[in-house]
């Protein structure tokens, strides 16, 4: 396909956006707030997303192509796209460098495939491990969402891609996500579950995507107070907004409220609004607001430089892409513990048995909107056996029939069992009455598929999960086989935190990759055998017990945000988690010295440390940057992250780390006086490997008077 995403002709050089404006009638203002041909190119390709959508922005009369969408958490959805890690396994890199990478290798395909307008940065906070789509965001913590999504963001828009950030706002249940109604304060709003957004579009990104939900019984697509009271009066964002894809919008007057395009086809915005603008119900202004917001961002990447000469189809799943993917899969692996037996030492481990249907199944994760097609997927099985030659490799057994896999075990130098879920347990909720392409299921996943539907379970595809902890037969298997072989390492797929309470003590290693990605299988041999050493941090907190967590219902149509959640939840009620959050381990050691913290002339601050290698392996630490406030003036968290790093270092090595705090980074909102105030007072400054370290690098910063931020 040519590359050809912007405009044609020389209109944006030869007319300002305002005369643009005043050559279109009304009929054709309208048409550009929406999408066209969703359905006819569905109904051709059988599978969402093969296509580039047309997505609002075009007028053919005046040559203009308008917006070009694909989706793209894991990667450009059209065509045969590299598949990377879930956002979730990027989260866990906590490094922005490397996220900027992936936004700009997203970009490559996304332009090489007449894509200009890629819906890929999903910031929602992870409330709740259950959230059936928790693989598509970063975490739990809103600073974290903001530094990756901002980066990834800024990748992609480095060759003039429009980054969608999403879903706008409050989106964390799945089954019910379409008529959901959220209900919070303002502090709440403000503190927990906007900043991040604001982190993005302050960074550049240059498109919003509303949610489906309701938030104070207001549908996003229709609400005011989210969609110009803060997003454009408040955060003066000046790009556009579009819905999400199939309703999300429920009235014209969506268009009053601040929404631009309405997405895929013109169910509210065609003949409705059309008709609302020439009854008088709208003002025509409206429309043209919207449009010269459509037009003013197709003008900025079609007049701005690109990077390169060219988009050619070769950068689609192109080899340097393939070993990024690689790259994310090594450094996204958590090492939830281990007793001493990894990494494992070539010269004892030779034979190794493989187990768990997971193994041999390409699981790169959600098979709805967010799935990719690459052109191949490098299993677990598959990755062991290239590296240590099949004659070497067996797999030898499942949950099928767990007692013969654990007897098979003891034959075998080292055990890897792999568990975890699919897209039938955790993903996009799909109804069986719709197809997203989805029936065109792996073998093995059918089977997992067909076993779903004789239990009864209600979401054959996707949705929220019902359990936290891993399905019977896996914990059952996990016991056989560890039973037999000292040896045995646990393997865990999944989007979010997984309860281990059941098998954590018979177990003596194992490691979360997420869903890894089409080159995850080539990236475990390598961290299991030392090559590369984990260095991956959970972007979430595993608890103990589930009800440590907040009230999470999968069927509420009304539920209530409050506060607290993740780490400051379990801080505030002195629950001890299973892995705090930023939880990792590596093959080496680290020490932190040195810490020095003073105030900017702005207000913000700076925080410098140094870390040491005291071990003997060359790894990446991730020291991690908390402020513990003084909370005076109002209730906060025990503790909040306002800083991290990635360090690569080899044994003996120091390096100095330098964290910088934004002013905005040290306030609560005052909902009463409607602005960001700083504290005064004392605040400790923590350097630590996790929200629970208990070997923190600590010093007290005293805030001499509060300082007023404005909104």
């Amino acid at each position: 396909m040519p590359d050809n995403t912007s405009c044609h002709g020389d209109i944006f050089h030869s007319m300002t956006i305002e005369e643009i404006v005043a050559e279109l009638s009304l009929e054709e203002k309208v048409s550009m707030m929406s999408g066209s041909g969703f359905y006819s190119i569905h109904a051709e390709s059988k599978q969402w997303g093969a296509k580039p959508y047309p997505a609002g922005g075009a007028n053919e009369r005046l040559g203009i192509e308008g917006l070009k969408f694909s989706d793209g958490p894991r990667g450009v959805i059209v065509g045969h796209s590299t598949c990377f890690p879930c956002s979730m396994a990027r989260g866990a890199t906590f490094d922005r460098d490397l996220e900027w990478r992936v936004g700009e290798a997203m970009a490559l395909e996304a332009r090489a495939q007449g894509v200009n307008l890629l819906g890929q940065v999903c910031v929602n906070l992870l409330r709740h491990p259950g959230w059936g789509r928790a693989q598509e965001t970063y975490g739990e913590d809103s600073y974290h969402l903001g530094e990756m999504g901002s980066a990834l963001s800024q990748g992609t828009q480095h060759h003039n891609v429009i980054s969608t950030v999403k879903h706008f706002a409050l989106n964390s249940i799945e089954n019910t996500r379409f008529n959901l109604d959220v209900r919070t304060d303002e502090r709440t709003l403000r503190e927990i579950y906007l900043p991040h957004f604001r982190k993005v579009i302050e960074s550049g990104c240059l498109s919003v995507m509303s949610s489906y939900n309701k938030v104070n019984g207001t549908y996003c697509g229709q609400n005011r107070y989210l969609l110009t009271d803060i997003l454009r009066n408040e955060w003066n964002f000046e790009g556009f907004v579009h819905s999400d894809w199939v309703l999300g919008v429920y009235s014209p007057h969506g268009a009053e409220a601040g929404l631009d395009i309405e997405n895929p086809e013109p169910a509210w915005f065609g003949e409705n609004l059309l008709n609302a603008v020439r009854n008088g119900e709208i003002p025509e202004e409206v429309v043209d607001t919207s449009v010269c917001r459509i037009l003013g961002i197709l003008k900025k990447i079609h007049m701005t430089d690109d990077p390169h000469k060219s988009y050619p189809a070769d950068l689609v799943a192109c080899s340097d892409h393939a070993i990024l993917a690689r790259t994310v899969a090594e450094q996204s692996a958590a090492l939830l513990w281990n007793r001493d037996v990894l990494p494992f030492n070539k010269d004892k481990v030779h034979r190794v048995g493989v187990f768990g249907r997971l193994a041999a199944l390409e699981n790169t994760g959600d098979r709805g909107s967010s799935r990719v097609s690459p052109p191949h997927v490098i299993t677990p099985l598959e990755g062991l056996e290239a590296y240590l030659g099949s004659e070497n490799v067996t797999y030898a057994g499942d949950e099928l029939d767990a007692r013969a896999a654990g007897e098979a075990a003891a034959e075998f130098d080292a055990a890897i069992v792999i568990a975890g879920y699919t897209a039938v347990e955790e993903g996009e909720y799909i109804p069986s009455d719709i197809n997203l392409g989805q029936e065109e299921l792996p073998e093995n996943l059918s089977s997992i598929l067909d076993g779903a539907r004789k239990r009864g379970q209600r979401n054959p595809i996707g949705g929220d999960r019902r359990s936290l902890s891993l399905p019977d037969d896996q914990i059952e298997l996990i016991r056989r086989v560890a039973s037999t072989n000292p040896r045995t390492i646990v393997i865990l797929v999944a989007g979010s935190a997984v309860m281990v309470e059941e098998w954590i003590d018979i177990v003596p290693a194992a490691m979360q990759t997420f869903y890894a990605g089409m080159e995850g299988g080539a990236a475990l041999p390598r961290l299991l055998f030392g090559d590369v050493s984990p260095s991956g941090r959970l972007p979430f907190t595993v608890a103990q017990d589930a009800d440590h967590y907040p009230p999470f219902d999968i069927s509420t149509h009304n539920i209530e945000y409050g506060y607290w959640h993740g780490y400051s939840l379990f801080d505030r009620d002195e629950h001890e988690p299973r892995f705090p959050f930023g939880h990792g381990l590596t093959y080496s050691e680290f020490r932190y010295s040195n810490i020095r913290a003073i105030r900017r002339d702005d207000g913000g601050l700076e925080v410098n440390a140094t870390v040491e290698n005291t071990g003997s392996w060359t790894a990446i630490d991730t020291p991690q940057l908390y402020i513990c406030w003084p909370g005076q003036s109002a209730v906060r968290p025990r503790q909040s992250l306002r800083g991290f790093s990635r360090l690569r270092l080899a044994p003996g090595e120091k390096a100095e780390t330098t964290f910088t705090v934004a002013p905005r980074d040290l306030a609560w909102f005052d909902p009463d006086a409607r602005t960001w105030r700083i504290e005064s007072g004392h605040h400790k400054i923590k350097v630590a490997c996790s929200a629970r370290d208990t070997a923190s690098l600590e010093t007290i910063l005293d805030f001499e008077k509060e300082i007023d931020l404005g909104i």
